[in-house]
């Protein structure tokens, strides 16, 4: 169950179609705990719009006129690093998916998702945890071995790690920071530090993408566990 916080979760969408900005409109601002800050139609007015009126979550899609929602989230982060971007898209290729969590999104949903799980997105974003949706989630399964815009693809054999290594998989498939890690296991972030190398080094993965994909492939973390979905 999710708390209320004093302040109600602010959210600025940001689509080139006024019918979806005015639809999420009238479902967020029903919600005691998420309200709508304002929406934009392109990158110009959700800069303008963020230096005037502090919000916590940008709710994004890809396909902006005259630029994308990969560029749009990648210059909110840079500028406004404590705002988290979800993205909401039509699009269910592997490449976006990549190139916006690589842009620094804390989460991915489709719009075909229901009102609830965009609710539940919103709220563990807001946590600084991150969402990946349900059919997100099956989309990266689907591709599991193949060559995605990261160029990883876990091979057959799962890599020998150790139970520690295993038990730290887990957590950094959760996108949990070497800090919140250590802290949980009782141990130094400097020894994360050093599990989180050797587990890159023996998967063969590069990125949190491929990582997450290598752990749904051997069983971290599956569609239906909370691992693909977590609050801090």
């Amino acid at each position: 169950m999710f708390k209320v916080n004093k302040q109600p979760i602010k959210v600025l969408v940001i689509d080139d179609h006024q019918l979806i900005i005015n639809g999420l409109k009238s479902i967020l601002q029903d919600e005691e705990d998420v309200t709508f800050a304002g929406g934009a139609n392109n990158m110009e007015q959700a800069l303008t719009f963020l230096e005037q009126f502090p919000v916590d979550v940008v709710l994004t899609d890809i396909s902006i006129p005259g630029t994308s929602g990969i560029e749009i989230t990648r210059r909110i982060k840079e500028l406004y690093p404590e705002i988290q971007v979800l993205a909401l898209s039509m699009h269910e290729d592997i490449t976006m998916i990549s190139n916006m969590i690589e842009a620094g999104a804390s989460g991915y949903i489709l719009k075909r998702s229901n009102m609830n799980e965009i609710l539940d997105a919103v709220r563990v974003v807001a946590e600084k945890g991150k969402y990946l949706g349900r059919d997100v989630q099956s989309i990266l399964m689907d591709n599991l071995g193949s060559k995605d815009a990261v160029n990883e693809a876990p091979g057959n054999t799962p890599a020998s790690l150790t139970s520690r290594e295993k038990e730290i998989l887990k957590l950094i498939a959760k996108e949990l920071s070497n800090e919140e890690i250590a802290n949980k296991l009782f141990i130094s972030e400097r020894t994360v530090e050093t599990h989180r190398r050797n587990i890159f080094t023996k998967t063969k993965t590069k990125t949190i993408v491929g990582l997450i994909k290598y752990a749904i492939k051997y069983g971290f973390v599956g569609p239906d566990n909370d691992s693909a979905k977590t609050t801090k």
